[in-house]
Parts: structure tokens; sequence; C-alpha cells
């Protein structure tokens, strides 16, 4: 079963839970002020549009794992992992610019229209912090307790201090040209703080073994690593019908994936003068977003990336079979981990 099956089969379960907990959310908000129901009712339509629930089923796969079964608390956890999800999707489309969301506008652009940009933007900071609040409240009353609830709570903390760590570094790459070294430094709270917190959330809780959290860490950091960088060579290397919206937007804002650090350090001077004169430009056509490709191309950066995101994802697969998770959960994680791999041969 491959782990889009297995995600779609578990994401009724968890669609279903959120959707009880976001009419509770808005029936508190009606009683003390109509604006404030208005915008749980746009965070509940924003929360629940269709999507992979890749890191709430993260989630609950690796509870599975130790435990045989999908009860009411984990899919109550499951419910604070995507309001937590969300809530730094909310920061993301905000300092990105972006106005998309999955088919859907951003958060950001629901309150613009009929006021103005900065109505919008504000709305969309406080409510951000308002989805972590939501997360830690769901998650300390989910029915889990003592020690591994403790132990679980500090994690989510630590990593989303990561992730919001990881969007400082990624604004300075916008300034300056890091090393390699220095991108492993950011994306170590990418991705991979995501991944850590939803993969030993589950494990945590599901009063996993000390020495399969370690492994578990191991897999979460290389998935993590694995996926940014599949990540990032399709936004530069995919066509907008493959994207769903158009590419080169990293280039674009000065952005530094791997594959671009590496195109940096090999170009040669006339290359570096064409990435150069393109990136940071703010907006970028298909020209440039060509010519650019080509560079990336030509000087083995994008081959480099790829293998660099073959390593990760083969240290992960071999973390995983370290673990006691049962058979079900790690055909998950193994399938998540040959999609992300198999894919990077559609960009060339």
């Amino acid at each position: 079963m491959t782990w889009e099956t297995l995600l779609d089969q578990y994401t009724e379960l968890i669609d279903r839970k959120m959707k009880e907990h976001l009419k509770s959310l808005k029936a508190k908000a009606a009683k003390y002020h109509p604006f404030m129901l208005k915008t749980y009712e746009n965070l509940e339509e924003y929360v629940l549009r269709r999507g992979k629930r890749l890191a709430s089923c993260s989630t609950l796969l690796t509870y599975k794992g130790y435990t045989g079964e999908v009860d009411e608390k984990i899919l109550n956890v499951c419910v604070g992992i995507e309001l937590f999800r969300h809530c730094i999707l909310l920061h993301d489309d905000l300092v990105d610019g972006d106005e998309i969301r999955r088919g859907g506008k951003s958060f950001h652009k629901l309150f613009s229209e009929g006021h103005d940009s900065k109505f919008g933007e504000g709305i969309a900071v406080f409510m951000g912090d308002a989805s972590y609040a939501l997360s830690l409240d769901v998650i300390l009353n989910s029915g889990f307790s003592g020690e591994v609830l403790h132990r679980a709570v500090e994690l989510l903390a630590e990593d989303y201090r990561g992730v919001n760590e990881s969007q400082v570094i990624d604004l300075l790459f916008e300034h300056k040209e890091p090393d390699v070294e220095e991108w492993y430094v950011m994306a170590s709270r990418r991705a991979a703080s995501l991944f850590r917190a939803t993969i030993l959330m589950g494990a945590i809780l599901a009063g996993a073994p000390e020495e399969d959290l370690q492994a578990l860490e191991g897999v979460a950091t290389n998935i993590g690593y694995a996926f940014d960088i599949q990540d990032d060579i399709i936004d530069t290397f995919a066509t907008e019908q493959q994207y769903g919206r158009p590419p080169g937007r990293d280039i674009a804002r000065g952005k530094k994936p791997l594959h671009l650090i590496y195109a940096l350090r090999l170009a040669e001077p006339n290359e570096l003068r064409v990435i150069n004169g393109i990136i940071g430009g703010g907006r970028i056509t298909p020209n440039d977003l060509e010519t650019m490709r080509e560079v990336i191309r030509k000087t083995g950066a994008l081959d480099a990336a790829k293998e660099e995101s073959s390593k990760h994802a083969k240290k992960a697969k071999e973390l995983i079979e370290q673990t006691r998770m049962g058979e079900e959960s790690k055909e998950f994680f193994n399938s998540f981990i040959d999609y992300i791999t198999q894919s990077l041969d559609w960009y060339k």
C-alpha cells in the first residue's frame, strides 16, 4: 500500500475530528464577538482545504506502529498537530507574500479584501499565534497525561522555535551567499524540525523504547533534508501545470536553495554573472527561469543536490528498519521516502 493510499485512509478520521473541534471553537467565538466568529469560520475553511495531512498522519501512524491502534486520544493530538502546522503556514504565506494556498486565498488575503493589506496581515500574525496556542491546548487536553505528555509538549515547543529560527536564517540568505554547511544549519530547523515534532510525538505518546526514539530522530531529520531539497528543486524545475502555481518564486525572492548554492560554488565567472543578474529581482520571466535552469544543470549543481537528497533518503530507510514499529507504519514512511527520491527523476 502506498503512502498516499494510507494518507487518504487516515485523513478521513483526522478531518472528522478536526471538524468537531473547529465547530466548538466557532461556538465559543460566537459568544463574545461576531467578528471572531467570522475569523474562526475563515480559519476552519483554511485548515480544512483539501490537502495531504502528512504532518498529523506521521504522528498517527508512528503511534499506531507501537500501539497497534488508533484511539480518540491520538486523534485529539492529530488535531493539535494540524493547528500547529497551519499556524506555521499562516505566517509563511504572509512573509513570502503568497496569495494562494491549496487552491484558495491565503489567510491574510481573505481579510485584506474590503479593508486593506495591513488589516489582513495583522490578522494573519495574530491568528497564527492563536493557532499555536490552540494546538497546545488541544494536546494538553487530549487524554494523555504524565511524563509522556510533558515530554511531547516540550518537543513541540522546541521544534516550533526551531522552525521559526529556520525562517529567520532563510530570510538572511536573501541578503548573503551561504555555503553548504550554513544551509544545513538552516535546514536542520526547517522540514527536519516539523518531521521530528510529528514523528517523535507519536512515538513518545505510544511509549516507544528510547533506542527507537533515537533512531526515529535520525529518520525524521533525514526525511526533512531529503524533502526540503526535493521541494526546492520542484520550485525551480517544475512547470506551472505540475506545480499548481508559477515556478521560480524562490529564485525571484533571492532565496538560496541547496542546488543554487552548489551552482554559485561551481559556476564559471560568466555563469555567475548570469545567476546574479536574475536572482532576487522580485519577479522572473520564463526566459530568465530557463536560463537559470540551464546554468544549474550545466554546473552539475542539480545532480549534486539530487545526490544529497538520495543520500538522506537512504539513511532514513536504514534507520527505519532498526526500529520496532509495525510493518504498516514502516511501509508508510518507506513509501513516502521512495516518492521523494523517485520524483527527483522528473526534473532534469
